[in-house]
């Protein structure tokens, strides 16, 4: 059996964008998985709750200035007696404790490098789309033989869904929790290649074993 050629477009972009945020720290990654669905719950309450009364009122009970007077302006008042102090002191905590432990700590990979403002600030790229190996190095070439002609019977779209969740788990462990950004990424996908190739060429693949009911 051949390799299957892939499909004629990328697909599943935005899920590679959302698993790829494992490469992200972790007040990062808190904010996207739960700060921005707060924030968002949040305006949402604010919002219904304006339409019965003042925005300046609304405004007033959730940050338990006055008395809440109905149902909506009860939550918000329970939202900002409860939420808000525990995630904004939360994340100060965290923060504060994060620096703490790694004023003295540097990843191994980071000796040496000058960072500008551009390489932090800049997001993480997404991770690889497996087609883009059917015409890579001939390591990435043999790669994606295994993993997917053998390990998944050139079903390229299980395939790609695997490989985002081995990235993204391979990137949730300790041993990559110092890196940056890029550098996460680059060497899970690096170290992914080398673990998943020799089991994929003898058709076994470690999302597939771990799924099987």
């Amino acid at each position: 059996m051949d390799l299957a050629l892939p499909p004629v477009r990328p697909r599943g972009r935005l899920r590679r964008l959302w698993r790829s945020r494992k490469a992200l720290a972790g007040l990062t990654q808190w904010v996207i998985d739960w700060g921005i669905p707060f924030s968002a719950v949040i305006t949402v309450l604010y919002g219904l709750a304006a339409r019965t009364t003042s925005p300046s009122a609304v405004y007033r009970t959730l940050t338990l200035i006055d008395a809440p007077e109905h149902v909506l302006l009860w939550i918000a008042s329970v939202v900002g007696w409860l939420a808000v102090p525990a995630v904004i002191g939360g994340v100060a905590g965290h923060v504060i404790a994060t620096r703490i432990q790694s004023v003295k700590a540097m990843s191994t990979s980071a000796l040496f490098r000058r960072r500008g403002w551009g390489a932090r600030l800049r997001p993480p790229s997404r991770i690889d789309y497996l087609g883009a190996y059917f015409h890579g190095t001939l390591a990435e070439q043999e790669f994606v033989d295994a993993f997917v002609r053998v390990a998944h019977r050139n079903d390229w779209n299980m395939a790609q869904d695997h490989w985002e969740v081995l990235i993204r788990d391979t990137m949730s462990t300790q041993q990559f929790a110092k890196l940056d950004r890029h550098e996460c990424l680059r060497q899970a996908q690096d170290v992914t290649r080398i673990h998943a190739r020799p089991p994929a060429l003898v058709g076994l693949c470690l999302v597939c074993v771990a799924r099987k009911p």
